[in-house]
Parts: structure tokens; sequence; C-alpha cells
């Protein structure tokens, strides 16, 4: 087995059995919207479904990036992928940089879309990588070997500080993001990893081309947390002290969604920490497209298809009921809606300049 095959089999182990939350809030918690007591309209009404870059779905709702490049992630992967086909939801791969370096590796990757075959489905491959001398050839084997309708590019430098080993090489990256956005048909998502995205960035990476973004703020899983519980394994005291002291690092969720959107016209999926149905719609009335969950669906896929088809169904309902009690009927309506942006998460946005007014006189 390949260092890659054990370092993803590791974050799979981790991310289920140890501590690796952040201590601080995604900011969705000073979010509220405004309960219409008279919504106007029947709840049988209320339609959550969406379009995505093409491809229709039931829910503005996406399984992040997870796993991919070994036996129990293939598993994995097939169990999240039916369930995406089955509910019509859109679904992340992990990052393909092993397929691409080790072929035997591609089935576990390629079985999201013979299980998925029309749904959305997004490829993934490391900024670091690009750096590193990759470009448009194997950005196209990534897209090629799930028939990717998008494909990620995710950013990890503060993941990649405190891994054991990781590669921090990120220089000219947005020139490459630019290369491939002009030689490649499929769009580009730049996407974190649990620390978020200022807005000055996210302007760059659509100058440079990008078509979306996918949050990935701070408030749930801290892959430098998961670092830290690698590091403390193997005994390498030094990055074990850098994950524990970076654990937090980064931007809260719906702050980043508020700069992104505010700042932007690229599309924009929340993600990063999401665990309620409310959050999601709190997140498309801010601005943002979709919403995405990664650990929560990967608790219920190891327990099996029916767990996981359930929880899915649990969540999308959650989000047609809060539709109706704001007196949405569709999904474009959530952007009229008054939002009330309150507590530290005003305070964060008014001192970056961003104007947040706005959003509780919608009518």
């Amino acid at each position: 087995m390949s260092g890659i095959e054990k370092r993803k089999l590791r974050h799979i182990r981790v991310s289920l059995e140890e501590e690796v939350e952040t201590d601080i809030a995604t900011g969705f918690e000073d979010i509220r919207l405004i309960h219409r007591a008279l919504p106007e309209i029947d709840l049988d009404e209320v339609s959550t479904e969406t379009t995505f870059y093409g491809k229709k779905l039931a829910a503005p709702l996406i399984i992040s990036a997870i796993t991919g490049g070994t036996d129990e992630a293939k598993e994995i992967n097939s169990v999240l992928a039916e369930v995406a086909e089955e509910k019509k939801i859109g679904i992340s791969v992990g990052s393909q940089r092993i397929a691409v370096a080790q072929p035997e590796t591609v089935p576990t990757f390629s079985i999201v879309r013979e299980k998925a075959p029309t749904t959305f489905v997004m490829g993934n491959l490391g900024c670091p990588q690009l750096s590193l001398g990759w470009g448009v050839d194997e950005a196209q084997k990534c897209i090629d070997m799930i028939k990717a309708d998008a494909l990620a590019l995710h950013m990890n430098p503060l993941q990649e500080a405190v891994q054991v080993d990781g590669d921090t090489k990120y220089r000219g990256v947005f020139e490459k993001i630019t290369d491939l956005s002009k030689n490649l048909k499929t769009p580009l998502i730049m996407k974190e990893t649990g620390a978020g995205i200022a807005w000055e960035d996210a302007a760059k990476m659509q100058h440079s081309g990008a078509s979306g973004l996918e949050i990935s703020g701070v408030g749930g899983t801290s892959w430098s947390a998961v670092e830290y519980h690698i590091a403390k394994e193997v005994g390498k005291k030094d990055m074990e002290y850098l994950g524990g002291a970076l654990w937090n690092w980064g931007i809260p969720t719906a702050i980043s969604v508020i700069e992104t959107t505010q700042k932007t016209s690229l599309s924009v999926i929340s993600s990063g920490g999401i665990r309620t149905g409310v959050e999601i719609v709190k997140s498309l009335a801010l601005g943002a497209d979709m919403g995405g969950m990664a650990k929560p669906f990967l608790e219920k896929a190891v327990k099996g298809p029916e767990a996981l088809s359930q929880y899915v169904d649990d969540i999308i309902r959650e989000i047609r009921v809060a539709m109706f009690l704001v007196g949405a009927r569709n999904i474009d309506d959530l952007s009229k809606v008054p939002v009330l942006v309150m507590g530290k998460t005003a305070d964060w946005l008014r001192l970056r300049g961003i104007n947040i007014d706005g959003y509780a006189k919608r009518v």
C-alpha cells in the first residue's frame, strides 16, 4: 500500500473516530431568518428543485468531497453515489491525485459516475499539484475518469502546512487556473478545505477564469485537527504542535459566503460545518447557490445506503419546511426574504467594509 493510500485511510478513520471539530462556530448562529406567521403559500407548493451547471437537482444539496483511492473508499463512494443518484442531489469525489499517479485506483473514483449516471458530479484536483507542474493533461484525466460536470481545484494550504510531509508549494497557482480555464471545456470550481475564502482571493479566482467556489469555511471538521491526530500517532511532535496551534484557523462559513457572494458573480457552494437544512436555507438566502456537507454524509454512508437515504430525505424535508416558514415558494424566492446578520458575524463584516443592512430590508 502506497503512502498516499495509507494517509487516505487514516483521514477517514480519524474523521470518524477522533474529536476533529473546530471550537469556532460557522457563523450561522448569527444569521436569523424572519418567520412568516401567514406565509401566503401552501407547503405542497414549495419546490426545492434547482439547476446547477446544467443539471436539474431535486434540492440545492451536494455531498462534498470525502474520499477515493482505496478499497474502503470505493465502498463509501459507491454508497454515496447510489444515494446521490436516487435523490437527485450533487456529489463530489475526493482528491484524484492518487488515481492520476496510480491508475489501478481509478475504479475507486469511476464508481461514482457508474452509480450516479445522470446527477451532478464534481472532480477534484489539488492546487499544490498545479504548482509542482501538473496541468491540462492531468486535469483532463480527472475529468474523464468520472465524466465530471465540473472540476474542483482544492486549496488546502493550512492542511498541507501542518501535515507530515505536506505539499506547501502554492506559487503560480493563479496562472495555472488561467491556463486550465482556457484549455478545458469543463467549469472550474475553487474549493477550500475548512478555512474559508476571502473576497480578495475570490475576486482573483474569478479574474483567472474560475466559474465557482466551494467555501468550506471554519465551523466543522478541522483538517488541522485531523493532521494533529495523525502526527501524534506517528510521533511527529513538531507537526502535532502545529496542528493543535492552528486547530481553529480560518474564516467562518457564513462570513465567507457573504464576502464572496457580495464581491463576485461566481456560483457558490456553501460548506464547512453545515449540519442542518435550515443552515442551507440561510446560505441560499445570503446568496449561495448550493449547500454542501461531508462528515454527516460519511457517518451515514458507513452504516449503509438505507441510513444515508433516510438522512437525505430528512435534510430535504427540513429545507422545504424552512422555505415554507419564510414564504419562499422556490429557491429563487430565497434571495428576496429578509435576513438579519447579527453578533460577531456582523462585527467582522462591518470591519471588512461589507454592507449587511440590505439583507434585513428585503420586501
